[in-house]
């Protein structure tokens, strides 16, 4: 065998070694639970309050870290006041699907 045919076997080994990746979020059971986010959010995740940002079209990874830090308490000052009970009592598999949900909207609310 080549050393090519080991570094190709050993990458897959580690692969097959690493923790499974948790499952992919499912937008339709984020947009289930999505009905408090109605309020300050909109409908479509566009605001229609210029305080409150829009949701629609933002990269879903910084939805899901912005909500965990409210829920984590790491995420102060603006609306936090809001937005920590909001996101108090939701899981990472909620807030995955949230987050999957408000990404895959159009930015432009249409």
């Amino acid at each position: 065998m080549s050393i090519k045919t080991y570094a190709v076997a050993g990458l897959f080994a580690l692969g097959a070694m690493a923790p499974a990746a948790s499952m992919a979020a499912d937008a339709e059971a984020g947009k289930a639970i999505s009905g408090v986010c109605v309020a300050c959010h909109g409908q479509n995740g566009i605001s229609q309050v210029p305080i409150y940002p829009n949701l629609a079209g933002q990269k879903e990874k910084y939805l899901a870290d912005s909500m965990k830090a409210y829920r984590d308490g790491k995420r102060s000052g603006g609306q936090s006041a809001l937005m920590i009970p909001q996101a108090k009592n939701l899981s990472d598999e909620d807030i995955a699907n949230l987050a999957a949900y408000y990404a895959s909207l159009p930015a432009g609310g249409k």
